[in-house]
């Protein structure tokens, strides 16, 4: 199976301080620390195995989706995030 299961979605494991994302047998993350009113995403993780189907893509979406329904802003603190976020206008209120 190469195409990405739209079905999945993203969850916030705080006690890990990563969003995760559960597809095809495996676990993409995004790693993140929080500082007052904003999320800092510090490092996104796909296995090796996945890469190039779109799964970081859906996950940073899906974390960008909780980070807005908590009304807090995100930073970019790794360079993936930071990308996604300059090719996807409709999160730049997110910006913090």
């Amino acid at each position: 199976m190469n195409q990405i299961d739209t079905t999945i979605t993203v969850r916030d494991n705080k006690p890990r301080n990563r969003f995760e994302l559960d597809t095809q047998g495996s676990l993409a993350f995004a790693s993140y620390r929080r500082a007052a009113d904003k999320v800092i995403i510090t490092h996104t993780e796909t296995p090796a195995a996945l890469r190039g189907r779109g799964i970081a893509s859906r996950l940073v979406k899906g974390a960008l989706e909780l980070i807005r329904a908590e009304g807090l802003k995100v930073v970019a603190g790794c360079g993936f995030v930071a990308d996604y976020l300059d090719a996807h206008p409709e999160f730049a209120d997110l910006k913090g």
